[in-house]
């Protein structure tokens, strides 16, 4: 199906998906001025993202360091494999969960969390371990982050 949608957009669609990416919250004048399209054009176009669920929603870039989030962690889990979904369900739900990966390897599941302290950090990775179907975790503090980005660089 991924590939059936990358067939249907063309370069006009893949160049409003860049500069929303850049900018989400460029007006649909600034878009057509950009594209050489018309603004009902691109309003249309949009639109029509939209509505296919390719553009699924427009936020903020928030600096979480700034915001006193100064630890993140990358926690592996297993779970029992008929409760799977139930689990990453749950886990989804959580407080300062940022991602959840259904992964394949030894582990199930890849969680990445945001804490302001290792007390938060701590707290969670029990609650986890304290979860139905939860057998193990192994939880890897992140030292760095050398890259994080979430845009699709189209060429």
């Amino acid at each position: 199906m991924t590939a059936l949608l990358n067939e249907e957009l063309d370069d006009v669609d893949l160049g409003i998906i860049r500069l929303l990416q850049h900018d989400s919250r460029l007006s649909y004048n600034k878009i057509a001025a950009k594209l050489g399209i018309s603004a009902g054009t691109a309003y249309n176009r949009v639109k029509s993202l939209e509505d296919r669920g390719i553009l699924k929603s427009y936020t903020v870039l928030v600096d979480h360091l700034k915001l006193g989030y100064n630890m993140m962690a990358i926690v592996l889990i297993q779970a029992e494999g008929t409760h799977l979904v139930e689990v990453e369900k749950e886990i989804a739900k959580m407080a300062n969960v940022i991602s959840v990966y259904d992964i394949t390897g030894d582990y199930d599941i890849a969680v990445i969390v945001r804490f302001k302290d290792r007390m938060g950090l701590n707290a969670f990775v029990k609650r986890l371990l304290s979860m139905s179907y939860v057998k193990r975790t192994v939880t890897n503090v992140v030292l760095n982050v050398v890259k994080e980005d979430f845009r699709i660089n189209f060429r």
